[in-house]
């Protein structure tokens, strides 16, 4: 018998795949990462480092800044390698005798130690805005916030679409699109619109390749947006696949996309229905501030995702 870690499964040959019992773990919450650096982490890094609580002494908002703007990970690896960069630093200076007393590590201070922030803390949207629409991802390092922008142009009906998209990906915005037209009047938009004007649909940080059909209804959302001029709520973050009757499918990743919302700070998430049931499998401090609405069709999630 043997034990084996990996981040995804598409890469293990099906064969050797079907032989094995795969138990899934999801990542680690702030405040789970918060109370395993408490007790283990820094104990061992300040061993390591040659320092002790007598030298050192991290405050709760100096961790949780780490957590959130120097590691974007479900695990603790980059945690615990930021928290021994900072008690290395300690120790030189503690061992030039720069520090006569216990040293705390302020907020202020992990700038000092590591630097300027390398992530956004909230990456809640400023305002609501037309042709923005926030969705739910899930990667191989847990769920994502990511935002899908739609712009329509004086054209002659073309799609656009950017941000390193795969291919189902793609075909997710050729269906929002195509459904859409077939129900422009219920969205109270113009047939004639579609023929006068090019529509550009881009994903940001388009180095990072980006694929799957979960983003169906971020893209039906932004593109009703923006050739509507209705603002999209920017508090509102959603993930599921569609069809082109308009339907909600069922995705996965839900609790890795749930905890991705509650850390960029949205009140409000929409899923698939079918998807209710796996709300049972995310812990009740997570769902705590968040509110969830379940939708069947893409009329129910716009509804819900649009200012008016």
């Amino acid at each position: 018998m043997f034990i084996a870690t990996a981040n995804v499964l598409e890469t293990i040959q099906p064969a050797f795949l079907d032989r094995m019992e795969v138990i899934h773990l999801s990542g680690y919450i702030e405040e789970e990462k918060l109370q395993i650096a408490r007790r283990h982490l820094i104990p061992k890094q300040m061993r390591e480092n040659g320092v002790t609580g007598k030298h050192l002494e991290f405050t709760d908002r100096s961790l949780r800044k780490i957590i959130g703007q120097y590691t974007r990970e479900v695990g603790l690896r980059n945690l615990e390698r930021e928290i021994g960069s900072v008690c290395r630093k300690v120790a030189v200076e503690v061992a030039e005798g720069k520090w006569s007393k216990r040293i705390t590590v302020s907020e202020k201070a992990v700038e000092k130690y590591l630097g300027p922030p390398r992530h956004l803390s909230d990456n809640l949207l400023k305002k609501d805005q037309v042709g923005v629409a926030t969705g739910l991802a899930w990667t191989p390092y847990g769920g994502d916030v990511l935002f899908i922008e739609a712009v329509a142009m004086k054209g002659d009906g073309r799609l656009q679409l950017t941000g390193h998209l795969g291919e189902v990906m793609k075909e997710s915005a050729m269906a929002a699109l195509s459904y859409i037209k077939a129900r422009s009047e219920t969205f109270d938009i113009p047939l004639a619109l579609f023929k006068e004007r090019d529509l550009h649909v881009h994903v940001p940080e388009g180095a990072t390749p980006k694929d799957g059909p979960s983003a169906g209804i971020t893209m039906a959302t932004a593109i009703v947006s923006a050739l509507s001029g209705v603002p999209v709520r920017r508090e509102v973050a959603m993930t599921g696949e569609i069809t082109l009757r308009g339907e909600v499918l069922p995705i996965g990743g839900v609790k890795e996309k749930v905890i991705a919302a509650k850390a960029a700070r949205i009140r409000e998430v929409i899923l698939p229905r079918l998807n209710q049931k796996d709300l049972g499998e995310i812990p009740k401090k997570i769902q705590q501030g968040l509110k969830f609405t379940f939708v069947d069709t893409v009329e129910e999630a716009l509804k819900a995702a649009l200012k008016k």
